[in-house]
């Protein structure tokens, strides 16, 4: 063998797995075809934030008179600075990965990989020269990308996936963007907020759907307050490219609507990275187009173990890489626990933020639990009324019977930082009463996760 592990993909759940199997003393190598880090490094989670922090920084200026700050001359976005801005902090965290990489011992195999029979994988490097390698495991993380819709065709121009939305020359004037998850949600936020007119479509009754109901209304209500379009229940019938400006075809309850932009992003979901890497030829088994594991990530085929975006659960960067930590825990000899895929946490990077772990409240019924429920305004904070972010709230659902924490939503300013209390008391089996009486820090923001618990147990002060 030349390896004891290889893994197929450098992304969050891929170099996450080999550094934690290098650990663990396994002599790791990594296939990678594009950059170090993969899609969320390079062009998702980590540009995308930089980016959004950059439109957080000019709303401030431009709102800088609320606070009591005068600011002489005209505050404008720089678009181009912002893009050179997300760029460079991607690039600098692609080094870091490298830096890891060689401080584990790793080894970084550039090139396309194919999994091949035989615990195998077959690289073909940028000048085409193949070279096949051995592993005593084989470790498939190869990720996913944007979802194309037949009505909907690419062309990176006038219409434009995540990639080209995160690195475009101009502002547009107008923009609507097709899907309203994370993504969509995100960068529609962010071109509104530079001053693009934005028209948010979304298939379903509401906008980022996954949410709580209540989470989603409230985002859509503080979209609209800002001068956002949000369509709802609408579905896009076909984009006519042909003129100075793309005309998005919308059907509604309402009839059919014509919608004129500059630029229409698809943000329609994502497709896993399973074709052409030899799954097939191994005989490694797919369901609905991601690849088929155990609890442990082992595929149908011994010693091919899959993880990420291309098998079962939410597709989020942290999720594959404690799938990547588990599998290879498990394949070390250690007796790592299955994750708990109801208390991932999911964050979307608006604002206001959100933030939410396990069952909405719909869930909670639907899965036969008598629920208590709180819910505490950040309109009543101390904080947030300091800090002028009095939009949203945090949410809590109970088990009436035997008091566990069944699901915590949170829509409001840094709520994404507040979220990992709900999810480690979960995992602890902590009570609200427990909750109630850990004393939090005044004047806060996580206040709200107490005074909200409070409520579900009509002990809430504030309110």
């Amino acid at each position: 063998m030349d390896f004891d592990l290889i893994v197929l993909g450098s992304g969050p759940g891929g170099y996450v797995a080999a550094i934690r199997a290098s650990q663990l003393g396994m002599k790791t190598a990594v296939v990678e075809k594009a950059e170090i880090g993969g899609v969320c490094l390079n062009w998702g989670c980590i540009p995308t934030k930089a980016l959004l922090k950059s439109a957080q920084v000019f709303d401030y200026a431009r709102r800088a008179g609320d606070f009591g700050v005068r600011v002489d001359g005209k505050v404008e976005p720089d678009l181009e600075g912002m893009v050179k801005r997300s760029r460079d902090v991607a690039q600098g965290m692609s080094k870091g990965v490298q830096f890891l990489f060689k401080k584990n011992g790793i080894e970084l195999i550039e090139g396309f990989g194919k999994v091949k029979p035989g615990k195998k994988v077959e690289v073909k490097d940028g000048k085409g020269n193949t070279k096949a390698y051995s592993a005593g495991s084989i470790l498939i993380a190869t990720g996913a990308r944007s979802r194309e819709l037949p009505a909907v065709k690419q062309d990176g121009k006038k219409i434009i996936g995540y990639r080209e939305a995160m690195v475009l020359k101009e502002k547009p004037g107008s923009m609507v963007v097709i899907g309203s998850g994370a993504i969509g949600a995100e960068f529609a936020y962010f071109y509104h907020t530079i001053g693009t007119e934005v028209t948010l479509i979304e298939l379903l009754p509401n906008i980022v759907p996954l949410e709580d109901e209540e989470v989603s209304r409230q985002l859509a209500r503080s979209f609209k307050k800002s001068g956002m379009k949000v369509m709802t229940g609408a579905t896009v019938e076909s984009v006519d490219k042909r003129g100075k400006k793309a005309k998005v075809k919308v059907k509604t309850k309402k009839g059919e609507e014509t919608i004129e932009a500059d630029i229409v992003l698809s943000a329609a979901g994502i497709v896993p990275n399973t074709e052409g890497i030899g799954m097939e030829d191994v005989g490694i088994e797919t369901e609905k187009g991601r690849v088929t594991v155990d609890d442990f990530y082992r595929t149908s085929v011994e010693g091919y173990y899959a993880i990420g975006d291309i098998v079962h659960g939410p597709a989020l960067a942290h999720m594959a890489s404690h799938e990547g930590i588990t599998c290879v825990e498990k394949l070390a000899g250690k007796d790592p626990l299955p994750i708990d895929y109801n208390n991932v946490p999911a964050c979307t990077y608006t604002h206001p933020e959100i933030a939410s772990v396990g069952y909405t409240e719909k869930q909670a019924k639907e899965a036969g639990y008598e629920i208590k429920v709180g819910k505490f305004p950040f309109s009543a904070s101390g904080r947030a009324n300091a800090g002028g972010a009095r939009d949203g709230f945090v949410k809590v659902i109970f088990d009436a019977k035997y008091g566990e924490w069944l699901g915590c939503h949170m829509i409001g300013d840094n709520v994404t930082e507040m979220i990992a209390e709900a999810v480690v008391a979960r995992k602890l089996e902590t009570t609200g009463e427990e909750i109630i009486k850990s004393i939090h820090p005044h004047p806060t923001m996580s206040e709200a996760v107490m005074e909200a618990v409070a409520a579900a147990y009509d002990e809430v002060i504030h309110i």
